[in-house]
């Protein structure tokens, strides 16, 4: 309340905020930026958020968009650090997250959650959401429903939906004249796994190129400000983008495209379990083996605790003065728990030589 007058008086008022003592001004404007009186160092610089317009300058500059999958907190605040351009909340997320084989059991519910912890993390990146399977393709009304709870609910710049036959392109139209931004998705689309056969490679015949051309070329007319080609032959991919007038984003279609996406615990070597090693797919490269690294860790915190050299005094930080050592072993004793009070008095003592010999774990 006093602050809220201060400022009525500062802003309000130009006679007012005249007669106020300067000492009294410079304490309410303080007052507005409490950040300021808490840590007066180094401001780091502000960055800007990437926005429709940022990755349209760099298309139209010829400079690579980078994409990455991210599914919570965490992931999306390393994509973020690491000035990625777009972060994807893919619905790839049920296999890497939720241990499903295909990306076809995970819901809208699910994926809303994962969009919310992402826009969390991530304060600086463009952020797509995949429109799971089952959530668009009954008609455009649900399509634009789905979408629109992405960006309300989930905090998500745009969604992602795939394929490119009619009733998609459709509904990719339906969901840009509703207001929001569209990326498209050609190629293999996993969510199509059940017509495909598998998760395949497509494009590999002059017709199936065409097919997939006019999917990218319907999409683009639909108002899809972008484009994901995933596992086609390279030349394939630059024939898509030469004939489009939006960017393309590549997953294992080569280098001609005009960024490149991958998933984030594929990129970064998360899963060394021989079941995922096993679908990893050909295209990635492995920029890390955090798997790997995780599990030394894992094992050797297990071995520690097991030895009981964890936590030891050096991660066991709190403290209880002896006289209330002695107190507390007096009520013990008082209430027949003799037992205990032993048990008390010994960890005390134990805690003491420790200290006084130096033995910090």
């Amino acid at each position: 309340m006093l602050l809220h007058a201060a400022r009525q008086l500062m802003g309000g008022s130009g006679l007012l905020g005249a007669a106020l003592p300067a000492a009294a001004r410079a304490l309410a404007a303080s007052a507005a930026h409490p950040e300021e009186r808490v840590y007066s160092g180094p401001k780091e610089p502000a960055v800007k958020s990437v926005t429709l317009r940022t990755l349209r300058a760099k298309y139209e500059k010829g400079e690579p968009i980078s994409m990455a999958t991210a599914y919570d907190y965490p992931s999306a605040l390393h994509v973020d650090q690491a000035l990625i351009d777009i972060v994807l909340v893919g619905d790839s997320a049920s296999m890497v997250v939720h241990g499903h084989d295909t990306t076809l059991p995970i819901t809208l519910e699910q994926m809303l959650v994962h969009c919310q912890a992402a826009a969390r993390g991530a304060q600086r990146a463009f952020l797509v959401g995949d429109l799971p399977f089952g959530s668009y393709e009954l008609a455009s009304t649900e399509a634009v429903r789905s979408a629109v709870r992405m960006l309300k609910e989930g905090g998500m710049d745009a969604v992602k939906l795939e394929g490119g036959s009619p009733a998609r392109v459709e509904a990719a139209r339906a969901i840009v004249e509703a207001g929001v931004a569209v990326m498209g998705h050609v190629g293999l689309t996993p969510q199509s796994v059940s017509v495909l056969g598998g998760f395949r490679p497509q494009a590999q015949v002059a017709s199936e190129a065409m097919r997939v051309l006019r999917q990218a070329q319907a999409l683009q007319d639909a108002g899809c400000f972008s484009l994901v080609l995933e596992c086609v032959p390279g030349p394939i991919a630059a024939a898509v983008t030469k004939a489009l007038r939006i960017p393309t984003i590549g997953i294992g279609a080569g280098p001609a495209t005009s960024g490149q996406v991958l998933v984030y615990h594929d990129l970064l070597g998360m899963m060394s379990h021989p079941h995922h090693a096993k679908v990893t797919p050909k295209f990635c490269k492995r920029y890390a083996e955090v798997g790997a690294t995780i599990q030394l860790a894992l094992a050797q915190y297990r071995e520690e605790v097991s030895a009981r050299t964890f936590p030891g005094l050096r991660y066991s930080p709190y403290t209880i003065k002896a006289h209330e050592v002695e107190a507390l072993e007096g009520e013990l004793a008082a209430a027949g728990l003799p037992d205990v009070a032993a048990a008390v008095r010994a960890a005390a003592e134990e805690e003491a030589a420790a200290k006084t010999g130096g033995a910090w774990q």
